[in-house]
Order: C-alpha cells, then sequence, then structure tokens
C-alpha cells in the first residue's frame, strides 16, 4: 500500500488514465506530473535516491522531466526498488530468471494494483479491440493462481475478468504444457456458433502449438473479426521464428489475418504496456499502416545511445528508455537492453534485445547505482 501523498498522486494519475489514449497529455502536464513522482520516488526509495545523488541529480535540480535518472532494468535484480515496507506490497512481480539464474530474478514490488490495472484495462482495449467487441479470451498461459508472481499472467487474468466474454478461460498447465484437446473442443464450438475469439499469450507458445497442429494436420478458420495478442520475443530455447513467419503461421493455420495480430511490448519492470497499432488502425482509418507501437499518453519513450544514453534522432537504432507514470511505487525512469528505433509519428519500433555483454552506457550506470547503493547502507 502506498503512504497518504503515495495515495494522493495516484488517484490523480487514475484520472489521467481514465480519460484513455485518445486524451493526449502535453510535455508540460506530463512534465508536472513526472516530476512530482520523482520528488516523491527520491524521499522515499532510498537506493534510487542515493543513485540520483551520484549522478548529481536531485529533485531541485530537474526542470523537465528528461533529466530524471533512469536505472537499467538490471537493477531491479539486484537492488530493492521500492517506495515502502516490503511487506506493504500489494504483489510481487518477478522476471523470468533465463540470464542469470533464478536466484537473481528482478523483483517489482506492486504498492498500488489499482495503479498497474488503471494503466492497463484502457491501453489493452484500445489496440486489441479497438472495435469495442466482447470476445472470449482464449489465453496460452496458465492461470495466475498457479505462476502469481508473472505480471504478463496478472495482466491476462486482469483484461479477461474484465474485458473477456463468457467462454474465457486458460489452456496451459504448469505440468502438462498446452491442454491441446480442451483448447481444440472451446475452439470448435466457437466456429460453429459464428463466435469471434481472442487468443491470447507468449509467441513461443504459439509456436509451440503451431506446431503441434502441423504435426496433426489440423487447421482452423476462425470466425471473422477472431484476433491474437502475442509478446515476449520470437527467439526460444530452440530456435528462432520471425514475427512475419510466425504471422504468416496464424493466417495458415488459425485463419487470422496479419492486422488482426498484435504484438504486446511489456516489462516486468514496469506497469504500463505497449501495443502494435495495426488493428486500431484498421478500426479507425480502414488501413492497417505500417507496424510499429505507441506509448499510452501517460509514458514517454526514447530512444538513446548505448554508449552516452543520449537521444538518437527517429530512424537510428538504440535503446529503449521509458518515464512511465503506472511506476509511482518503485522508478518512474527505466533504461532497458531492448534495441530499437522511433518512427516519424513518434512511435518506436522494436528489434530485439542487445546482444552479448550489457551495452556500455547501462553498464557504467548499473556501476554509479551499485557503488552508490553500497555507500548509501548504514
Amino acid at each position: 500500500m502506498l503512504d497518504v501523498e503515495g495515495r494522493k498522486i495516484a488517484a490523480e494519475l487514475r484520472e489521467v488514465f481514465a480519460r484513455g489514449v485518445d486524451a493526449p497529455l502535453d510535455d508540460a502536464t506530463f512534465d508536472a506530473l513526472a516530476r512530482r513522482v520523482f520528488a516523491y520516488q527520491f524521499e522515499r526509495n532510498e537506493p534510487y535516491a542515493a543513485y540520483c545523488r551520484r549522478r548529481g541529480v536531485t529533485p531541485e535540480d530537474v526542470d523537465h522531466w528528461t533529466r530524471i535518472p533512469a536505472v537499467p532494468t538490471a537493477a531491479f535484480k539486484h537492488l530493492t526498488l521500492v517506495c515502502g515496507p516490503l511487506e506493504e506490497a500489494e504483489a510481487v512481480f518477478r522476471t523470468s530468471g533465463t540470464t542469470l539464474g533464478p536466484e537473481q530474478r528482478g523483483s517489482h514490488y506492486m504498492l498500488d494494483l489499482t495503479l498497474y490495472h488503471a494503466s492497463l484495462v484502457p491501453n489493452f482495449a484500445a489496440y486489441v479491440l479497438p472495435d469495442g467487441a466482447e470476445l472470449p479470451m482464449l489465453a496460452l498461459v496458465p492461470p495466475a493462481k498457479q505462476v502469481p508472481d508473472s505480471s504478463l499472467i496478472h495482466m491476462i487474468d486482469v483484461v479477461m475478468d474484465r474485458l473477456g466474454a463468457d467462454g474465457s478461460g486458460y489452456f496451459v498447465d504448469p505440468a502438462a504444457g498446452i491442454l491441446e484437446d480442451e483448447l481444440d473442443r472451446a475452439l470448435v464450438g466457437f466456429i460453429e456458433q459464428g463466435t469471434p475469439v481472442c487468443l491470447i499469450g507468449t509467441a513461443f507458445s504459439f509456436v509451440h502449438w503451431l506446431d503441434r497442429l502441423r504435426e496433426r494436420g489440423r487447421r482452423y478458420a476462425l470466425p471473422p473479426g477472431s484476433r491474437l495478442m502475442d509478446t515476449g520475443g520470437f527467439k526460444g530455447r530452440s530456435r528462432e521464428v520471425p514475427a512475419e513467419e510466425l504471422r504468416a503461421m496464424y493466417a495458415e493455420w488459425l485463419g487470422i489475418p496479419d492486422d488482426h495480430c498484435v504484438n504486446e511490448y511489456g516489462m516486468t519492470e514496469l506497469g504500463s504496456q505497449f501495443y502494435d497499432t495495426v488493428l486500431r488502425e484498421r478500426v479507425k482509418t480502414g488501413a492497417a499502416g505500417p507496424r510499429h507501437k505507441v506509448a499510452p499518453p501517460w509514458v514517454r519513450t526514447r530512444v538513446v545511445s548505448a554508449d552516452t544514453l543520449e537521444p538518437l534522432p527517429p530512424g537510428e537504432v538504440g535503446l529503449l528508455c521509458h518515464w512511465d507514470l503506472a511506476n509511482l511505487g518503485s522508478v518512474l525512469a527505466v533504461q532497458t537492453e531492448d534495441l530499437g528505433r522511433e518512427t516519424d509519428d513518434g512511435g518506436f519500433v522494436v528489434l530485439g534485445r542487445a546482444s552479448g555483454a550489457p551495452p556500455r552506457g547501462c553498464s557504467i550506470a548499473m556501476d554509479l547505482l551499485l557503488e552508490a547503493a553500497r555507500e548509501a547502507r548504514p
């Protein structure tokens, strides 16, 4: 739970989020909110405050949100970045631990889940359900109660509860894997009824399922209006499937057209998510347009140099850095190791993870953060 001041700020932020993605947040308004959140975090999040002081930045020094220091995502693996007692957290989301092992999974302590949900629901609805459809949601992930520390599964659980129609359900068991027979029965039933569906899952849960469909020679022609949201990378433990190839497989084996396949980009360390604009543009304008992502009004995303962390012009490839107001209870600004480029309309394209060692800029920032945190300990 947030403290009194945090709850006051959260209430104002929920009002902003409730206006939805079509209500622009001008730079002056975002700036005022971001600097207020930064001051709140600086006062309560000691490891982050120590890092900022090490960089010579305090709330009094920040005259614009772009000067608020961002922490590398790796920091969530080594430090407790939270603006309150750990026992006050309403949930703890953890990263997968595939890089450093399960003992060094990143942890994001959520002090106010209502703020997370307030950011999640209107954003998901705008990009995955832009036509206002109420669809059965069929998830290729386990239920949240079986994986309570997954932010992705929590996200799916919330949208299924808030936006899903009757017949929504989960079709993965942690022990048994994809429940193919149950999923088949559900899909056949919806096809017979002519009811479009929304399939949701990680990219590689779909790859495994589609591989099985190919082995069995099983195809579906899902009703018009059906759509799919996938998330995560396209490189699995055994092979890599390019995004374009995977969308062609969705069309071939499920009957879902390219512009009804929406990729979500999110991370444990953020309270907000990003979605492909193709389905929203198809509904709004009749044409899908180029595939890219746009931040919701309460997030600012910049592409920065891997060496200097300075912003790059549109079109140049760099690292994605996000300033997310939904991260009130932890750290507003998060520097990722995800590669991307800014598009001419202010959106961005995700190009994958930086390979090999951490990019130099992130590595330096991480060293500063850990050094400052050590010195700040009593």
